[in-house]
């Protein structure tokens, strides 16, 4: 029997520095709100959905980048965006800065969550891939401090099972990376759900040519990594200019054969939608992208150990 799951992808336009909480929910839940009339189960947020990205500036004072930072959730603020999913019955992937408490130390983490349909959090993921810098650089036009707020997460890239589909995280900077959709792959992950928040510019690089190249770079990693693990990806921005920072939209639902099926059209708040039909990944995974099948194992070994590029690759097992 043919499976199918319908996904919204709710990107966002910018967000005010001064803009609250609730301010924030109130946009989300209008986007949950359309996608619910699409016939979604499922609604994709960006990355630091409730907040600007906060990176980009430089601040001393540990109590203003704790500021947007959520201690729990749902907190006060993000309790109505839970309950109008389970009056409505409809689960979402939520990007947020978490702040939390381990073993007695304070963590800070780029994370994001996956909420079922009755509102609970069924997974959590935290950025694996930190971008950026750590040291404030005056003379640039903005900043991109996430190695100085931010941890590498910490708990890989799990895959879990909601409303009977296998679905992954990741977030921005961890797109680029193939080792994330092949991690997930590898443990046969179906859907892939990502938000990210990318500048059009990233100081201090003055090459106008890889600015130019922004937008393909950012369908290109997402293609392909949903190619090469039989998987649709969904990606989703917030986009605009937030702050004076412009950043790109193109939030895109993409095929598990590369192919973009539904994307965005303006950078601002808007719904996208397409009915993901999960079968479409099959005839990838069963035949010219079957690792048990293509990959020669003992190849790899004689090649990697002639040449010391790599270590030798223990005995695969053929699922």
């Amino acid at each position: 029997m043919r499976k199918e799951i319908t996904i919204g992808a709710a990107q966002l336009g910018p967000i005010a520095r001064s803009d609250s909480r609730k301010v924030v929910v109130e946009r989300l839940i209008e986007l949950m709100r359309k996608a619910k009339k699409s016939g979604c189960d499922i609604v994709v947020y960006p990355e630091l959905a409730l907040t600007s990205f906060f990176p980009r500036w430089y601040m001393e004072n540990q109590e203003d980048v704790d500021s947007f930072f959520e201690h729990e959730m749902p907190g006060t603020a993000t309790k109505p965006l839970f309950q109008f999913a389970v009056e409505n019955e409809i689960g979402f992937y939520l990007g947020y800065a978490e702040l939390s408490q381990e073993s007695g130390t304070v963590h800070r983490y780029n994370t994001s969550i996956l909420v079922d349909k009755n509102g609970k959090i069924v997974g959590k993921f935290r950025k694996v891939h930190i971008p950026g810098h750590f040291d404030h650089e005056p003379s640039w036009s903005f900043q991109h401090l996430e190695k100085r707020y931010f941890e590498s997460g910490n708990l890989g890239f799990p895959v879990w099972e909601s409303e009977g589909v296998k679905m992954g995280m990741c977030i921005c900077n961890d797109r680029r990376w193939p080792e994330t959709y092949r991690v997930m792959g590898l443990q046969g992950v179906e859907v892939v759900l990502l938000g990210y928040n990318t500048p059009t510019h990233y100081p201090p690089n003055e090459s106008p040519e890889a600015d130019a190249l922004t937008l393909f770079h950012n369908h290109l990693s997402m293609q392909a990594g949903a190619y090469q693990n039989s998987t649709w990806v969904v990606g989703v921005a917030k986009a605009g200019c937030e702050e004076g920072c412009d950043m790109i939209g193109q939030s895109a639902i993409i095929a598990p054969s590369g192919e973009i099926v539904a994307q965005s059209v303006t950078l601002g708040d808007e719904l996208v939608a397409a009915v993901c039909d999960l079968d479409l990944g099959r005839p990838y995974r069963e035949n010219h992208l079957n690792l048990g099948m293509h990959r020669e194992i003992d190849s790899y070994q004689l090649i990697t150990e002639r040449k010391g590029v790599g270590p030798p690759l223990g005995k695969r097992s053929s699922g």
